[in-house]
């Protein structure tokens, strides 16, 4: 299998990913993103015969874009870039579980900062104030009063940025300290940990404490709606557990249901690797090489047809 690998920074993930393909014989292609030119029918990158793309862009944009192109030229491409558009944006994930019946934390947008203060209003004190981009917990914010809502909203409005003139509010989700992340290629669960911390925000990123969890029934079947409702691939869906107490064993029907708050598509596992006894880059391998195979045999029969 001849791989390509979009990237801009290599990191302790991609290090991983590209061990494991080495390992197993294949040809790797790496694409430094920033390097590369993107026309609309060829580019200056060596994606010619390449079986697979996958793309580990840091940066969203690069991400959003590179994976656009390359899916006008006819590259087979994971993520797609219909999957990374709706994961890339807050907003247009909440409303792709919604449609999929996916429980999702109650959300509203807003365009002035008027606007948005009623939002929070109704929503009542602490609430979530996020942006409709961004990744690892930057620029949340726990609104806990009326004053301190005043001050983010004038401070956002201010800032330059288009994006920071959409108001994504949302409520806020009394979790046991903890959320779940789990690693899931077009639906199935490869592993899953809890991300701990005092703070109210638990990402891995930010200092949160990991450990391997256990999915229940209802846990893995919202996981393989959420993959569905933003379109598949390898994703990492975050979860939330409601009305359930921290100890309590999943597998023993400790939790009672949960939300799902996000659906990430250029997802990180080293942490997850680190956690968890599963080898995740070799079931990320696993599924490349699915991946390659149904794209060849989706190629040939159109070839024939």
């Amino acid at each position: 299998m001849r791989v390509g690998v979009l990237y801009s920074r290599i990191r302790k993930d991609e290090k991983l990913l590209l061990d494991e393909l080495r390992d197993r014989g294949h040809e790797v292609e790496k694409i430094d993103v920033r390097k590369e030119r993107f026309g609309l029918e060829s580019t200056t990158a060596a994606v010619d015969d390449l079986d697979l793309v996958v793309d580990r862009c840091l940066s969203t944009s690069r991400s959003l874009y590179a994976t656009r192109f390359l899916d006008s030229y006819g590259v087979p491409v994971v993520n797609s870039p219909e999957t990374g558009d709706v994961c890339a944006d807050k907003a247009r994930n909440s409303l792709a579980l919604a449609e999929a019946d996916v429980p999702t934390p109650a959300t509203e947008v807003a365009f002035t900062k008027e606007a948005a203060l009623e939002a929070i209003e109704e929503f009542g004190y602490p609430c979530v104030l996020k942006p409709v981009t961004g990744s690892w917990g930057r620029l949340m914010a726990k609104i806990d009063s009326r004053n301190a809502a005043e001050a983010i909203l004038e401070h956002k409005e201010t800032l330059g940025h288009y994006e920071h003139k959409v108001f994504y509010v949302q409520e806020f989700v009394d979790k046991p300290g903890r959320d779940v992340r789990v690693l899931a290629v077009d639906g199935e669960p490869v592993a899953a940990m809890t991300r701990s911390s005092d703070h109210w925000l638990t990402n891995a990123a930010k200092g949160g404490e990991t450990e391997s969890f256990d999915l229940d029934e209802r846990a893995t079947e919202l996981v393989e709606k959420a993959s569905d409702a933003v379109g598949g691939g390898m994703l990492g869906v975050d979860l939330m557990e409601v009305g359930v107490d921290a100890d309590a064993d999943p597998a023993e029907g400790g939790a009672e249901d949960y939300t799902v708050h996000e659906v990430n598509h250029t997802v990180e596992f080293k942490a997850l690797d680190a956690a968890t006894d599963v080898d995740v880059p070799a079931r990320v391998v696993d599924w490349l090489e699915a991946k390659a195979g149904e794209f060849a045999e989706g190629s040939v029969a159109g070839v024939d047809a």
